[in-house]
């Protein structure tokens, strides 16, 4: 395959009153994770020139399986985030402090309680 999943179509419509065909998830190692210019969440407009407007979600999924190998894809970049299934490559983090915020004053709370316990040791 492509390498990627989709949503939407007219009879699934994944964005209401939007019967638009959008990538749902990168396969990672697929062909489109390697390419890397597919991002998911995009819009698909078009596959090897056929517009996808008002296509049932089997038609377009069928559309994609017959693509060929030489595939060209006319895309809409989505410019913020959707509600929804769809997954983001953000590199892992999903907002609010980060995972070092508590870690770091945690550790050096950690190592100044091992020092004085071991200097209290040393007196007893």
């Amino acid at each position: 395959g492509l390498g990627f999943n989709i949503v939407g179509g007219t009879d699934q419509q994944y964005i209401s009153n939007d019967s638009s065909i959008y990538v749902s998830r990168i396969k990672k190692d697929g062909a489109a994770y390697l390419d890397g210019r597919l991002q998911e969440g995009d819009k698909i407009l078009a596959v090897n020139g056929r517009d996808l407007k008002d296509l049932r979600h089997k038609d377009a999924v069928e559309l994609f399986r017959n693509a060929g190998y030489d595939v060209s894809l006319k895309i809409q970049r989505r410019l913020q985030p959707q509600n929804g299934p769809v997954g983001h490559r953000d590199g892992g983090e999903s907002g609010g402090l980060p995972l070092a915020a508590f870690l770091v004053p945690g550790l050096a709370l950690a190592a100044a309680a091992v020092w004085i316990l071991l200097r209290y040791r040393q007196r007893i």
